[in-house]
């Protein structure tokens, strides 16, 4: 009994540890990045770095704006995009799809997660930005084009967590609707779908993260434009592609901006999740409160 006890208490402080690790590294991280950008966001100031629609570091001018809206279209086009494929991938293998066909889609899915984004961007390279030169005309690489790579991306994210939440309504909730007379799709989208939607709401978040911060395939097929696109088919450049692109060679208060762009992403994201998250909390309560 002592054992299992010390047992007990050992695990319990460990992941205690490693919890507490895990939150001194972010910290670290965050506190790394605001060091490093702060003196040029000081420097060039706060409003016109957030606001200024020129980046030039060779004439001294740091504004991030264009790539912000980069940033932002391009994650919520892809968005657009990949969460109704995703959503109805879903329902298909948690509640419609024969066994063998789950036995088929599910590895195949999570093939999609492993493959590497310089895969995709070289794919998008290759095979997309040609057929959208001969298709919509210009060059090829556009906001549209990127976008198109982020869904394909995206999409393993949200249907695996998506078809998680599904799965894990409870089966009397199927069976109540079954016996009152529903038909198995006014169950699905009466019952089971909001009762899964915090869950859902979660694999739209973190798809979310993966579509803003993704780096390579973006570069690729972007356009890399720091200029605030007019259309969907325009180049752009996002923030996490300005880091890469440049951190190689910046010095000084060039360097300095780079950092302060990731400040921006940061902050970007925070918000993006805080709305997410308050968006989660509100339909938990409702779901709760309506299905409980």
């Amino acid at each position: 009994m002592q054992k299992n006890n010390f047992t007990e208490f050992l695990i319990e402080k460990g992941l205690f540890l490693t919890a507490i690790f895990s939150i001194i590294m972010i910290l670290i991280i965050i506190l790394f990045i605001l060091i490093e950008g702060f003196p040029a966001i000081q420097e060039y100031g706060f409003l016109n770095f957030i606001f200024g629609m020129n980046w030039a570091p060779s004439e001294g001018e740091f504004g991030v704006f264009p790539m912000i809206i980069g940033s932002i279209c391009v994650t919520l086009l892809s968005l657009l995009m990949a969460v109704p494929l995703s959503l109805l991938c879903a329902i298909f293998m948690a509640e419609v799809a024969p066994n063998n066909v789950k036995k088929f889609l599910k590895p195949t899915i999570e093939t999609l997660s492993g493959i590497p984004s310089v895969v995709y961007g070289f794919f998008g390279l290759i095979v997309l930005v040609p057929i959208m030169r001969e298709t919509f005309g210009g060059t090829g690489f556009s906001m549209f084009t990127a976008s198109l790579i982020l869904t394909v991306m995206v999409l393993p994210t949200i249907i695996s967590i998506s078809q998680d939440a599904l799965k894990a309504v409870p089966n009397e909730y199927r069976e109540a609707s079954l016996g009152l007379g529903a038909t198995s799709w006014q169950t699905i989208k009466n019952i089971i779908f909001p009762a899964a939607l915090p869950g859902i709401i979660t694999a739209i978040i973190l798809g979310m993260g993966r579509a803003i911060g993704e780096t390579l395939a973006v570069i690729m097929v972007a356009g890399n434009v720091a200029l605030v696109p007019n259309s969907i088919f325009s180049p752009l450049r996002t923030l996490t592609s300005n880091i890469a692109l440049e951190i190689g060679y910046a010095t000084g208060i060039h360097h300095n901006a780079l950092f302060g762009t990731a400040i921006v992403l940061f902050l970007i994201i925070i918000i993006l999740l805080l709305v997410a998250n308050y968006m989660q909390h509100k339909y938990k309560i409702d779901a709760g409160s309506g299905y409980l």
